[in-house]
């Protein structure tokens, strides 16, 4: 069996593959910190799997939900982290469904390495319900004013991927930004 190494505020050579270490985040995800270190998301989502065996697509709109949208891991980081789990034997596979849906449950070996590793899997899923104390990356935020910061990074993103813009267009898309964060400034 692989012996893992918990390094808590990542690896030291970077990321490695299990996702929040930093930058953007995943699909739509706009960083702010890590939510999991190096190798975080295999003991979340071994975790999210001793609860209830689950599909790969269902792992990832749980994280999402309980990240508030901030973060959805992609499948390209989640399914080969659940394979990894597979091939380390702490998971295992049913296709019974009648389908090339996989789902997972946890396998005796995955219970035991859960326990062995009690206090990192409890330092992941409180990460991914803001904390223990409620201090997370969103707390204090009303939904209305998330819902409305998601609705501007969209739109801007929406509109950066269309054509270039001019540059009178940037000094206008510039403008509309700076006047914003001045109103905001005064509340």
């Amino acid at each position: 069996m692989r012996a893992f190494r918990h390094f808590p505020h990542g690896h030291p050579r970077g990321d490695h593959g299990d996702g929040l270490s930093g930058g953007r985040g995943g699909r739509g995800g706009g960083g702010g910190g890590r939510i999991f270190g190096h190798g975080g998301l295999r003991f979340a989502l071994l975790q999210l799997i001793a609860n209830k065996p689950s599909h790969g697509y269902e792992l990832i709109k749980f994280i999402e939900e309980r990240l508030g949208g901030r973060y959805s891991p992609s499948p390209g980081i989640v399914y080969p982290t659940l394979t990894l789990l597979e091939e380390l034997g702490h998971v295992s596979v049913d296709t019974a469904e009648g389908g090339s849906r996989k789902r997972y449950t946890i396998t005796e070996a995955g219970r035991e390495f859960l326990a062995a590793n009690r206090e990192i899997t409890d330092e992941m899923m409180a990460r991914m319900s803001g904390g223990v104390d409620g201090a997370g990356p969103r707390a204090g935020r009303p939904p209305q004013v998330v819902r409305a910061i998601e609705n501007l990074k969209l739109a801007m993103r929406l509109r950066l991927a269309r054509e270039p813009l001019t540059e009178q267009q940037a000094h206008e898309f510039a403008a509309v930004l700076d006047s914003a964060a001045q109103q905001l400034e005064r509340i």
